[in-house]
């Protein structure tokens, strides 16, 4: 199969720090090559990938300071997409809705993984006027403010089953990693920690529409003794700061999507320990990979039971559910219906 690979160049494929979406692509992307499939990935030209690329951009345009409008570049490979889109025989896009009125005027079978939340009321009229394009879900609740949409499936996302390994959570602090934003819940995160009588280590990037949330409701709680603010760290340190947390904490405040950090947690065998929202139910089973909580005073009630947790079934649930290897065996099978219903195959003449 012919597949094309569309990404945000926001990021490089796979990012060099922070990045969820973008390295979901990556694993996608050299999951599908390792199937077999002829991919080619559109990307910013820092990517590294198995696939072919298509380097839209040289570099990826967070990190490139000169960059004034981020729509320019994305434009830029819009059109290259459309001059080889019939190279193709089906076309994933991960840019959200930038491509529809392109692609749905060229006939090639084409699908969105819909990588954010959908609860913005814009959303509405984008997907009534485009209501017959396929798009696939991160998780069941990711549905729920947008239900009318044409889903095809939901589809979890995965992580490379070698990328990160069991550790022994030896050194007992809590772990929280992401971004410093009021829907991620940092405050509470150090508010549960200090109450559970526990250090806790955080990893995570300030964007710049966060920072003076950061100076004035994060930045003072920094100072307290229980605090470590590591900053934003890479792929090679993520395996060592989760995997040698007792738990991580992942106190959310908003309907969180996916929640790629519970899943890279559970790959190091460290139980989490969440709030009840969004896809926290889908993806934490409770009692076995983590607790699920309705409160911070539940939290830290369930910090002291970590104890209770096999880390190895921690690990096992990850490897049962949430690897790149079913992961993109998924996406192919719904590669395969649509490009099906839209070229059903001819009938032999009798």
């Amino acid at each position: 199969m012919k597949i094309a690979q569309v990404s945000s160049l926001m990021e490089a494929v796979p990012p060099a720090l922070y990045g969820g979406t973008e390295r979901i692509v990556a694993y996608l992307t050299d999951e599908l090559v390792d199937l077999g499939h002829d991919v080619t990935l559109f990307a910013s030209g820092d990517s590294r990938t198995k696939a072919k690329l298509e380097a839209a951009w040289p570099s990826a345009l967070r990190l490139d300071a000169r960059i004034q409008d981020y729509l320019a570049p994305h434009v830029v490979m819009l059109e290259t997409l459309a001059r080889r889109a019939r190279e193709f025989d089906i076309i994933h896009l991960h840019i959200d809705y930038l491509a529809y009125p392109l692609l749905r005027r060229i006939d090639v079978p084409f699908v969105t993984t819909l990588h954010g939340h959908l609860d913005m009321p814009e959303l509405r009229s984008i997907y009534k006027v485009f209501s017959d394009v396929p798009v696939v879900s991160i998780s069941n609740s990711q549905r729920v403010p947008l239900p009318n949409a044409n889903y095809v499936r939901t589809i979890y996302h995965g992580l490379p089953e070698l990328l990160l390994a069991p550790f022994p959570g030896t050194e007992g602090y809590l772990a929280f990693i992401g971004r410093i934003s009021p829907e991620k819940g940092p405050d509470a995160a150090i508010r549960i920690a200090a109450a559970a009588g526990r250090k806790l280590k955080i990893a995570a990037k300030v964007d710049k529409a966060d920072q003076a949330y950061f100076q004035r409701d994060i930045a003072p709680l920094l100072t307290q003794p229980h605090v470590e603010f590591i900053g934003e760290i890479g792929e090679s340190q993520k395996n060592a700061f989760l995997g040698n947390a007792a738990g991580l904490l992942f106190p959310i405040a908003w309907q969180e999507p996916f929640g790629l950090a519970m899943i890279e947690a559970m790959a190091c065998g460290t139980p989490v320990i969440a709030m009840r929202r969004g896809s926290v139910s889908e993806i934490i089973e409770d009692g076995v990979s983590g607790f699920i909580v309705a409160n911070e005073t539940e939290a830290v009630a369930a910090v002291a039971r970590l104890p209770e947790l096999d880390r190895r079934k921690v690990r096992q649930a990850f490897v049962e559910r949430f690897t790149s290897r079913r992961m993109a065996k998924e996406y192919v099978q719904a590669y395969e219906r649509l490009i099906w219903a839209q070229r059903p195959p001819q009938r032999a003449v009798a």
